[in-house]
Order: structure tokens, then sequence, then C-alpha cells
């Protein structure tokens, strides 16, 4: 993980001089996307703490630990705006209730159910993330810093998840789908259509990465 002086140097950093109108709007909605995902994310551990200190007081600790994550996630998200001229999205509000709601459901439904809900957010979470860095590369390498850093935890998230899920039957599976997919969604209104954007970009430079590692 990045040093906490390397952090702060990167909340302020502004995106390159010559990039363009329409990228700096990407690196506003990068900003706004992400920090109201991490605030739904905070929803989602905050609604699954508090039914498994009834119900599945194990998992309290996981929980617990990565919500702690997510709450300095959206901490640094929400610093590196005023630079950027960003500000939260607007509807941080839906954020919030559905993050509440599927939190609150899912811990409901039992622990293999919390742990699935964890995999496919941090699972959508990391692959926008990969978009994110790869069109911040060269344009704002403050953003890109941040970014890479938080990374870091999300996979230990997924993996953590991962390793806790004993079950593949078709209800997880379809719970996965389903939560993968209004992830995704909430990150397209989010960004105005940016994350679909990205991810073309990505794919589109892929064949020429790969070719050139040869």
């Amino acid at each position: 993980m990045a040093a906490e002086a390397e952090l702060e140097a990167a909340i302020g950093q502004s995106p390159a001089a010559d990039v363009s109108a329409r990228d700096r709007l990407t690196i506003i909605r990068i900003l706004r996307v992400n920090h109201a995902g991490e605030y739904g994310a905070i929803r989602i551990y905050g609604a699954q703490i508090a039914v498994a200190r009834l119900l599945w007081p194990d998992m309290v600790p996981y929980l617990a630990g990565m919500l702690a994550d997510e709450i300095r996630h959206c901490r640094l998200f929400r610093a590196a705006m005023p630079t950027r001229a960003s500000r939260p999205c607007r509807i941080m509000q839906l954020w919030s209730l559905g993050g509440f709601v599927l939190g609150l459901l899912t811990a409901l439904a039992g622990r293999q159910s919390i742990w699935v809900c964890t995999a496919a957010v941090e699972a959508a979470v990391h692959r926008h993330l990969g978009d994110q860095l790869h069109f911040l590369a060269g344009r704002d390498e403050g953003a890109k810093t941040i970014i890479l850093d938080i990374n870091e935890e999300e996979i230990a998230h997924l993996t953590t998840a991962q390793n806790h899920l004993t079950s593949q039957g078709w209800l997880n599976r379809l719970l996965h789908g389903t939560i993968t997919m209004l992830t995704d969604l909430m990150i397209f209104l989010s960004t105005w259509g940016d994350s679909t954007r990205m991810a073309r970009a990505l794919a589109e430079d892929a064949p020429s990465t790969s070719g050139s590692r040869q």
C-alpha cells in the first residue's frame, strides 16, 4: 500500500495539463462514482453487521474489518474531489438505500449469502477499477495512485469472500449474477455511460498491449 505522504500528495494532485475537457469530465465522474460506491459499500456492511451481531456473531470481525477499509476509501475519494472539480453523486441516496437493503437481505438470508454479496460486489468493483486505472494512466497519476492503493484492499475483500464460499448452487449463482448486474447498472448510471466507454477502450487496446510484451 502507498505511504500516507504519497497518498496525501496524490489527493492534492491535479490532472495532467494537456488532458482534454472530455477526459477531465470522465475523471470527475470516476471520483464521483467511486465515492458513491464506497458509501454504498459502507451501507451494505453496516446493515450486515447489525444483523450478524444477532444471528452470525462469528462473522462480525470480518465484516467490521472490511467496513473500516471502505470508510477509509470513501474518505480518500472525497478528499480528492475538490482539486479535480468533482462533487458527490446526485444519486447518493439511491446508493445509500440500495446498499442498506442489499446488506440487510443478504445478512438475513445467511452466512453464504453475505459472502456471495461481498464476492459479487468486490469482483465488479475490481473490474471497474482496472478499467479506470487504464484510463487514468498519463491523465491523472494522483487519482491512479489512490485507486491502486484502494484496489489492494478490494482484492483482499474478494479473496476473503471467495475463501469462505462453500456452495456453488444455482441460488448462489443467481444471487451473484443479480448483484453483479445491479452493481454494474449503478456504476453505469453514475458515470453517464463512461464506465462502458472505458471498458471498451481497454478491450480495444488489449491486443496491442499483449503483442508488445512478446
